[in-house]
Formats: structure tokens, C-alpha cells, sequence
């Protein structure tokens, strides 16, 4: 961000403080804040190590977090700044959670000189099924359809 907006940049530079900050209590060296303007909603750390829990990245934690504070899953209105470029999964994270936009600091390139390299798992997104490092293979495939015939017929279903 050149010439960015001061509130902007105070949101980045506290995502920045909490990814030290997790260094020191023992997670990761990640951090993430969730804003509507100038009111910080959420914040988050690292917890992978912490919580042995491989999916409590810094962004994901922050979008839960926003999530229980507003009582709503759908984060439109808000804007999340992390203290690194987010994974995959955080980024699929900011998506499902409808956040207008994500700021970074740190990049991809950046983690991975730290030890942090995702890009393995941006080739496995866009791999074929068969030539996936884990596999994953379809299984049930027509009685997996049940669980979508049944959403649909749901009259009250809450769309997302």
C-alpha cells in the first residue's frame, strides 16, 4: 500500500504486532484483523501450534471470531488485514465469509523463506484428482447427492 489510507494502515500494522506477538506465546508469526472502517471487529493469530489445530490460521481465526461477535456468517461490510499473503485455504476462508477485501504485508515468497511454503498447495488446488499428492477419489457418488435433493427441498433453508 503506497500513500494508504491511515486507518488502513494502522489496521495493517496491528495485524503485523499480533503476528509478533503470537511468535512470542508460541504460535505462528501470522496475524489478522477485521475491520469496518475504523472499529477493529476481530482479531486473530496464529494457533496452529498452540490450539494443535492445522485450520486456526491468523485470518481464519479473525473470521470466526467476526463471526460470533456479529452473530452472522456473511462478513459483507468489512475488510480483513493480514500481516501475510494468505494461503490458499485462508484466502477460500475470505471468500465463503463474502469480506469485501483483503489487505497483505508479508508475501507468499516471504513465508516460504521463513520456513511457511504454501506453494504446493496452490499446484494441488488446480491438479487433477489423480495426480493429487493425497488422494482423492470420488466414492458414493449418486448417494452423495442425497444430502444436496434434500437442501433443495428444504423450504426454510438459509441460503449462503
Amino acid at each position: 500500500m503506497t500513500g494508504a489510507d491511515p486507518v488502513a494502515l494502522r489496521h495493517m500494522r496491528r495485524a503485523i504486532a499480533l503476528a509478533c506477538d503470537s511468535v512470542a506465546a508460541g504460535g505462528g508469526p501470522f496475524g489478522a484483523v477485521i475491520a469496518r472502517g475504523e472499529e477493529v471487529v476481530a482479531e486473530g493469530s496464529n494457533r496452529v501450534t498452540v490450539d494443535l489445530d492445522p485450520t486456526a490460521h491468523a485470518e481464519v481465526t479473525a473470521i470466526r471470531r467476526a463471526c460470533a461477535s456479529l452473530g452472522r456468517f456473511d462478513l459483507r461490510g468489512l475488510t480483513l488485514y493480514s500481516s501475510c499473503e494468505p494461503c490458499p485455504m485462508c484466502l477460500a476462508s475470505i471468500h465463503w465469509a463474502r469480506l469485501d477485501g483483503a489487505w497483505f504485508a508479508g508475501t507468499r515468497w516471504d513465508a516460504a523463506a521463513a520456513g511457511f511454503d504454501d506453494e504446493l498447495l496452490y499446484r494441488e488446488v488446480t491438479a487433477p484428482l489423480e495426480a493429487r499428492m493425497v488422494p482423492t477419489r470420488p466414492l458414493l457418488a449418486e448417494e452423495g447427492k442425497q444430502p444436496f435433493a434434500a437442501w433443495l427441498a428444504k423450504p426454510d433453508r438459509t441460503p449462503y
